[in-house]
């Protein structure tokens, strides 16, 4: 699961750079919020479960660590394309999407602290 998650967290990498880019270029910054989330719960926080989960297997081979997993890959794009869809579009239909997005993710997020603090050892 760490090698799958490190995959991952290179693809968030690459859209957050390509999202900082093109927030450069058009000198509009209004999806900021959006390149953050993405560079920090998708680059930066997926490689480092991912290296966890690869340094210490056992984590990824319990619930927790499957929850996480699976929380985290639904929750994440849920939450950053919602967010995306309300910043562009401002219709708050997108709230909802952007709050089961964040809900799925930050759950992920707790299993995986919990998996940490209880299981490693």
């Amino acid at each position: 699961m760490g090698i799958k998650l490190i995959k991952m967290s290179v693809i968030y990498f690459a859209i957050g750079v390509l999202l900082g880019y093109y927030m450069s270029i058009s000198h509009s910054h209004d999806l900021a919020p959006v390149h953050a989330h993405i560079n920090l719960l998708g680059w930066t926080a997926l490689t480092l479960a991912g290296i966890i989960y690869h340094i210490f297997p056992d984590l990824s081979r319990n619930k927790l660590g499957i929850g996480h997993f699976w929380l985290h890959s639904f929750g994440l794009p849920i939450m950053m394309g919602s967010l995306f869809a309300l910043i562009t579009t401002k219709n708050d239909a997108w709230v909802l999407g952007t709050a089961i997005g964040a809900t799925l993710t930050v759950l992920g997020v707790l299993f995986f602290c919990y998996n940490v603090f209880r299981n490693l050892k």
